[in-house]
């Protein structure tokens, strides 16, 4: 009956969501079955289609499964944003470091790297890198909680902005090309790009950035799993989250777990430039997230902050990008921001389904 709930609430909050979307768009002088067919069919209507939803939903797999993480220890991680933004400058730092790059500047050639490492040692580096620099970043709220009492969304919200600024500083001032008119680095050493899927898929066209950190993503979600439910580290973390002094009283330190579960939470976070760094761009851009930290919160809370249910609830939000851009163009007045608004919906009605389901005393 647990299961049924836990199924039958995120999917009663998408239907009533889009209930509510139709009539908004119904007020506004557009048709909703049009609206939505726009929305639904250009998501999925061909191989391209399927691409490019797969490859919107990817950060949100990995920023949803790090809001969860930190979820099932009771805390509420507001800086996936600021997480994955400075793993993904470290990330083109060292891809530029030990990429072997060598920059053009008004005509004369200037190598900005170290030294030029092989594929097999840099890329794992650059992911290692990823991995490390977001769980710091992690790590220091869930410190300033676990020590001092801190709260954690305060401490998040706070570093969204100095990590964004730390790392549009140090691009505007040393790693951005001269006279290039956007904010952002060299290219990393092609040494350290990671393929894209159609280079084993040969049905996904090739103008589709896909790559294989939607596979890591998958396997993120296994592993989360299997971390959470099957070993005794996951099991000391989720019974903080549901009673810490009853877990404390056990012999597990809250403490412990927070800084252990923010960790976790800032290194998910930051696999995010796993595929953008390395399977997309190339560099790091200012602005290239679209805004994947805080959508995180939202694929989570639909995703009951479970791993299949974050993968799930990721797909479908991946679908609403991509469809939205269709909905834009080709309505006369519904703009792309009714993805948005079916968003902000859904997140309302799952909160008012959980809510009732408190006061019911069913979770």
């Amino acid at each position: 009956m647990k299961i049924l709930r836990e199924i039958l609430s995120p999917l009663a909050a998408v239907i009533a969501a889009f209930i509510v979307g139709g009539i908004i768009i119904s007020l506004i002088g557009d048709n909703p079955f049009h609206t939505f067919y726009l929305l639904l069919s250009n998501s999925f209507g061909s191989a391209k289609d399927i691409g490019w939803t797969l490859f919107y939903a990817t950060p949100l797999i990995f920023t949803g499964l790090a809001v969860a993480v930190a979820f099932r220890c009771g805390l509420l991680n507001i800086g996936a944003e600021g997480q994955l933004y400075v793993a993904a400058f470290a990330t083109a730092w060292v891809g530029i470091k030990f990429g072997g790059t060598v920059v053009d500047i008004f005509g004369k050639k200037e190598d900005w790297s170290w030294m030029s490492l092989p594929a097999i040692l840099l890329v794992p580096l650059c992911i290692l890198t990823a991995i490390i620099v977001g769980g710091l970043w992690g790590a220091i709220p869930g410190i300033l909680k676990a020590k001092f009492g801190s709260h954690e969304v305060i401490n998040t919200i706070m570093l969204n902005f100095i990590a964004i600024s730390i790392v549009s500083y140090f691009t505007q001032y040393y790693y951005k090309i001269p006279g290039d008119p956007i904010l952002q680095t060299a290219e990393i050493g092609k040494a350290a790009y990671i393929p894209q899927l159609n280079e084993f898929l040969p049905f996904i066209p090739k103008d589709v950035p896909l790559n294989v950190a939607f596979l890591l993503a998958i396997l993120m979600c296994f592993l989360v799993y299997i971390f959470l439910w099957k070993t005794k580290w996951g099991f000391e973390l989720r019974a903080v989250g549901e009673n810490a002094s009853a877990a404390e009283y056990g012999g597990i330190s809250p403490q412990k777990q927070i800084i252990i579960a923010m960790t976790i939470s800032g290194a998910l976070a930051g696999m995010v430039s796993i595929g953008e760094v390395l399977g997309n761009r190339h560099n790091f851009y200012e602005g290239f997230s679209a805004e994947w930290g805080f959508l995180g919160i939202a694929v989570a809370l639909l995703g009951r902050n479970h791993p299949l249910g974050v993968f799930l609830a990721a797909l479908f939000f991946g679908v609403l990008l991509r469809g939205q851009i269709f909905v834009d163009a080709f309505t006369p007045r519904v703009s792309k921001d009714i993805g948005w608004v079916l968003q902000g919906v859904i997140i309302l009605f799952v909160a008012c389904f959980q809510i009732y389901a408190r006061k019911r005393g069913k979770v």
